[in-house]
């Protein structure tokens, strides 16, 4: 390559590398950190998670005793006549009657047939449940981000690539004008150049939009203002150490989705315990101290007054209730049957997707070894034609031809590590453990 060419490429470098250091860059585990600490989504999976946390409690399982006050004032004021039984008739208006009576009580259901702990051991669960959907969000919204901020990556590779491109259209746009001053080649060649360069330039545009707008979506799933600006790193560095067995050990023990059917199920035989609860009798227990008073205008008694404790035992029983109970408990079997299946069904679901995934990722693992070879083949091949050309020894086709292959070849090699760390992403989210 010509000292020309080479300045004019060390030229652009240092003016992508000064643009880049004149902006933040994000890395991605910023970029994760700020999605863990901003996301609505994983926001609101948190509060339903203390909901669950705060909702865990003996009280809430019916095993506390209720306690309450109570305070009742009647008054009335009326007209009153009474006929006493010597025949005298007693007469008085604006008669006066309060009824004072007030206290605490106290119920307590002492047996429900072991309800109450079953109702304590579904709120238990149903706080795993809110665990495991919590970390289903935070592993989706996760590699969202990673795989928008690597699609970045690539994008961005792509906008140099094509800044590559576009230096060398513009050399071939100079060597054709000059051609064509001298006398060695015709307007043809030098509006086909031109062409060309327009053509490299509307992709460029594009590929400028595409880069911005996702910029805009990573900002989205960051949930902060959508017009910071940034910049990303330049490489896509792929885990080449992923092993199937390790990831289906994984899958069966850390994914979110099979740990949410696995509670479902647990949930369900405490439903079918607490249906079961319901053969046995319920023994409750009352107490309380009340204070009472009354007084009356007119009457053989004018006030009275009273207080004390009061308590008691009581006990109920379901006798028959058209075999409502029969055909709950047959329901809540079929359930657990249902939750089974579903284990099953989501286990094999897993598995496969993990199989074929990981396939994918040996796929692209090759792919990014040989899309490599490929980009220095091209390379070679568009340095030579460069050249070749300069001297006029080839055709504008030809090296129309290695131009493009040459950024056919760069998009090729972007893409298979983008394609390998998107494999990466979904295998580790399917295992549970997306880490960085």
């Amino acid at each position: 390559m010509s000292n020309y060419n080479y300045a004019t490429i060390l030229y652009v470098f240092f003016s992508l590398t000064n643009l880049i250091n004149a902006q933040d860059i994000l890395t991605v585990e910023e970029a994760v950190q700020i999605a863990l600490e901003n996301n609505y989504q994983i926001k609101i999976a948190a509060n339903e998670l203390q909901i669950d946390e705060v909702s865990m409690s003996v009280g809430n399982a019916g095993m506390l005793p209720q306690v309450g006050l109570n305070l009742i004032d009647n008054n009335s004021v009326q007209y009153l006549s009474q006929t006493r039984s010597d025949g005298s008739v007693v007469e008085r208006d604006n008669a006066k009657n309060n009824s004072l009576n007030y206290g605490i009580a106290l119920d307590w259901t002492l047996f429900d047939g072991l309800k109450m702990f079953a109702d304590y051991e579904q709120l238990k669960e149903t706080r795993k449940l809110g665990e495991a959907q919590l970390k289903q969000v935070i592993l989706n919204k996760v590699g969202e981000v990673m795989i928008t901020y690597f699609d970045l990556v690539q994008q961005k590779q792509q906008l140099t690539a094509l800044d590559s491109t576009i230096i060398i259209s513009e050399q071939r746009v100079d060597l054709a004008y000059n051609r064509f001053t001298i006398g060695k080649a015709s307007k043809l060649e030098v509006l086909n150049a031109q062409v060309d360069l327009n053509t490299d330039e509307t992709l460029m545009q594009r590929q400028k939009e595409l880069y911005v707008n996702t910029k805009v979506q990573l900002n989205e799933y960051l949930a902060r203002d959508l017009k910071i600006d940034f910049e990303v790193v330049p490489e896509i560095f792929v885990d080449q150490a992923l092993q199937l067995p390790e990831l289906e050990t994984l899958v069966a023990k850390e994914n979110p989705t099979l740990q949410v059917e696995q509670i479902n199920k647990r949930i369900s035989e405490l439903e079918l315990k607490q249906t079961k609860a319901l053969r046995y009798p319920t023994i409750f227990a009352s107490t309380g101290y009340n204070f009472g008073r009354t007084e009356s205008s007119l009457g053989f008694t004018t006030s009275s007054n009273s207080r004390g404790w009061n308590y008691g035992f009581g006990a109920s029983l379901n006798v028959f209730d058209g075999f409502n109970q029969n055909r709950n408990e047959k329901i809540a079997k079929i359930q657990i049957e249902n939750t089974e299946v579903a284990i099953a069904q989501r286990t094999q679901e897993l598995m496969s997707l993990v199989n074929t995934t990981y396939q994918t990722y040996l796929t692209n693992i090759s792919l990014i070894e040989l899309e490599g070879k490929n980009e220095e083949i091209a390379q070679e091949n568009m340095e030579i034609t460069v050249e070749k050309y300069r001297i006029g020894i080839i055709p504008t086709i030809e090296f129309r031809t290695a131009q493009l292959n040459y950024i056919n070849a760069k998009v090729r090699y972007s893409n298979a590590k983008f394609q390998a760390k998107l494999s990466e992403i979904i295998l580790k989210q399917l295992a549970g453990n997306l880490v960085l």
